[in-house]
């Protein structure tokens, strides 16, 4: 497992929550996020941490061509968006990532919208948006079912850290990649990084501001 931590000076930028419509530039392609704080509040805006694993991602930080991958936690569903981008094969379609755009039921619709908006039609059937309630519904998906495991300020409701260690441990095998993006705001989040410690090998990635 990798985390990512970022600072709050870090050039990325972000949106407005306000905004209904945040504009990103990532893998040769514009991204056209819609918002909507109003009625879904959190999982409707993009948050610095999707930025930030984004940017990670697009370094080649991992081989996403012909690999599993999903996001937890999507929201409005731009990691997710980036990796199956990242992931696209040219040449044969079968070879390109297959990505999993996870949240919970009453996201989904909106998450939907955005990756079928963002996906050219030849990408779409290797990303596919569906209900993940962390910690509920595992029997939908395989054990160990993907190769890399993608979240993006997952950590910080202490209520939910022992159902989504169940999730991370339900979806990954030993050659699992886990990438989560996060910044370290409470003690709290301290204490799930020391529940991940006793789990998974963890190592810390600080990225730089862009020159």
């Amino acid at each position: 497992m990798a985390l990512v931590p970022y600072e709050e000076t870090a050039g990325v930028g972000l949106q407005k929550f306000h905004k209904p419509l945040a504009t990103f530039s990532f893998a040769s392609h514009t991204i056209q996020i819609r918002q909507d704080w109003r009625q879904l509040g959190v999982a409707a805006v993009v948050w610095d941490a999707a930025v930030v694993l984004c940017t990670y991602l697009e370094m080649g930080a991992v081989e996403l061509r012909g690999c599993s991958a999903v996001e937890l936690g999507a929201g409005t569903g731009l990691v997710g968006i980036v990796a199956a981008l990242l992931g696209e094969c040219h040449t044969l379609a079968l070879l390109g990532a297959h990505v999993t755009i996870t949240d919970r039921k009453v996201a989904l619709e909106f998450l939907k919208s955005n990756v079928q908006a963002n996906l050219p039609p030849h990408i779409q059937p290797n990303a596919v948006v569906k209900e993940l309630t962390w910690g509920q519904n595992l029997g939908s998906y395989s054990p160990g079912e993907f190769d890399l495991i993608l979240g993006a300020d997952i950590i910080y409701l202490e209520e939910t850290f022992a159902d989504l260690l169940q999730t991370l441990e339900h979806l990954s095998s030993k050659r699992s990649v886990i990438l989560l993006a996060c910044r370290i705001r409470y003690e709290r989040d301290n204490n799930f990084l020391a529940m991940l410690e006793r789990q998974f090998t963890i190592l810390f990635i600080y990225l730089r501001e862009r020159q």
